[in-house]
């Protein structure tokens, strides 16, 4: 490491510091960042091919999707515009408490706009339910669904570009959390 990134803690401008050697408590990996970096590129050829000629609003939900939908947005071969939505079901907790609040907004007018809901991982799919719902009341002119888990048990099977589908683990890593930590990783893991 270097003075500063020893001083601030901040990456070596090399690209030799490895997140995971500062978050070394998260369990064994499940997906590696080639595995993603491949599937996600696969997501935004068929995203690309679907939507030709027209431009969709990516929907990114915060905090878990937004490094999922940074790396989508720049897969997919269109022009695309991006909005977010802060939603939470979760806290600080590693299970749903069930109930689904809007902390953030969209910004954009979705009406007569393909829009495609961009989400990092669907459980049992309550949040990914209602904000469908709610996005569905503003009249858009589609409504498609990006995540890139889904377990396999979950009930919400509205889903139209999945990345990967996994068992039932507490996951982290690329944008994924357990109390704001882990997010940072460039694979995900099981906590372990």
């Amino acid at each position: 490491m270097n003075e500063r990134s020893e001083a601030d803690g901040s990456p070596d401008p090399d690209g030799s510091a490895d997140p995971a050697d500062e978050i070394a408590d998260h369990g064994p990996t499940l997906l590696s960042q080639p595995k993603i970096a491949d599937r996600v590129y696969e997501m935004g050829r068929q995203i690309t091919e679907d939507y030709r000629g027209r431009e969709p609003l990516l929907v990114g939900l915060l905090k878990g999707a937004f490094v999922f939908m940074s790396d989508l947005a720049r897969a997919i071969s269109l022009p695309v515009d991006m909005d977010f939505m802060a939603v939470s079901s979760y806290g600080d907790a590693t299970e749903s408490s069930g109930v689904v609040r809007i902390l953030k907004d969209l910004d954009e007018d979705i009406a007569g706009r393909d829009v495609i809901i961009v989400e990092d991982i669907i459980d049992s799919g309550l949040t990914l339910q209602y904000v469908r719902s709610l996005l569905l009341a503003r009249a858009p002119a589609s409504l498609s669904v990006a995540a890139l888990l889904k377990r396999a048990d979950a009930a919400f099977d509205d889903v139209d570009y999945v990345g990967f589908e996994i068992g039932d683990e507490f996951v982290v890593g690329y944008g994924l959390d357990a109390g704001q930590r882990y997010r940072n990783l460039p694979f995900i893991a099981s906590l372990g």
